[in-house]
């Protein structure tokens, strides 16, 4: 083989790497992630981790509840959307979020304006490298990071770490996660329910129940006669440990309707005294499921601050 005939082939070798490296790249930047694979992408450790299905939700006229509900939006917000014409209810497909120790860290899948946004960083006294986006938020601790991390698919990040979005290039080499199939839902860490941290009044009581629990997933799913269901799903350590759970959140709910009771009260079904007197709980081997109905009054009330 002749010098020239080598310098040609491996010219040709060369072309057909690079070929092959962008065409992945192209594969990668298109195909849709998986919730299964956006959540390994985050920092879990101790997190809460809330996944919503917009696209879903508003196609069953969950999110129109919004429209009229006292929950609000701040005037950061505001300003946000008339500066980048982004607004989560119409451009936002589905947010997965790590409500973290040291921040949050949001993959949030929709469309966006790319240009708009980086307009709106460096008119906020922000800096962009690239295609990576830094800007300070409403307070020192708060300081926002972004990018593209497929054309459809933003990375964020709200952290004292002006570079913290930066962290969910990295995927988690530990196992699939259980991810439930529903529209909204939550995991909960073992560390969040010891502490009873920012649990909902009336919920603390459960939580201790579920001390012993290594995993908590909390699944929010559409049911028939528009009305919905919250399913629990927790993993034990074992059988024993989980039909001694089940038995205790049973007691725990029977508990609670007497105490309604002694009050000379009914439990409200579209308040939490309904929601939260309604939970029935079994175990199999050394899983605990639990069920509660939700009516679509109590949704309506609760975004209303009722």
């Amino acid at each position: 083989m002749t010098p020239k005939t080598r310098a040609c082939l491996l010219i040709l070798l060369i072309s057909a790497l690079c070929g092959l490296t962008l065409g992945g790249a192209i594969w990668y930047r298109s195909r849709a992630l998986s919730p299964a694979a956006m959540f390994k992408r985050l920092p879990t450790d101790d997190a809460v981790v809330l996944y919503i299905d917009f696209k879903s939700l508003r196609a069953g006229a969950i999110l129109q509840l919004l429209d009229g509900a006292k929950v609000g939006e701040d005037q950061e917000y505001k300003s946000f959307v008339r500066q980048t014409d982004f607004n989560y209810k119409e451009d936002l497909d589905t947010a997965m979020v790590a409500f973290a120790p040291k921040g949050k860290y949001m993959l949030l899948k929709g469309r966006f304006d790319w240009k708009s946004l980086k307009n709106y960083v460096l008119g906020n006294d922000g800096r962009c490298n690239n295609s990576f986006c830094k800007v300070a938020g409403s307070s020192p601790e708060k300081r926002i990071s972004f990018f593209p991390m497929q054309a459809n698919l933003m990375a964020m990040a709200v952290s004292d770490d002006d570079a913290a979005a930066l962290r969910m290039n990295t995927v988690d080499a530990r196992g699939d996660a259980e991810i439930p199939n529903a529209p909204l839902w939550l995991s909960i860490p073992p560390s969040v329910v010891k502490s009873g941290q920012s649990l909902p009044p009336g919920t603390q009581m459960f939580a201790r129940s579920l001390e012993r629990a290594q995993a908590v997933t909390l699944a929010i799913v559409p049911e028939e006669h528009d009305q919905f269901a919250a399913k629990l799903n927790v993993r034990c350590a074992s059988a024993t440990d989980a039909s001694a759970l089940a038995a205790e959140l049973n007691k725990t709910t029977g508990l609670l309707r007497e105490m309604i009771e002694r009050e000379h009260q009914k439990a409200n079904p579209d308040d939490l005294s309904g929601f939260l007197t309604s939970g029935a709980f079994r175990s199999e081997g050394a899983r605990v499921s639990g069920y509660w109905r939700i009516p679509r009054a109590l949704i309506e009330n609760l975004l209303g601050g009722n």
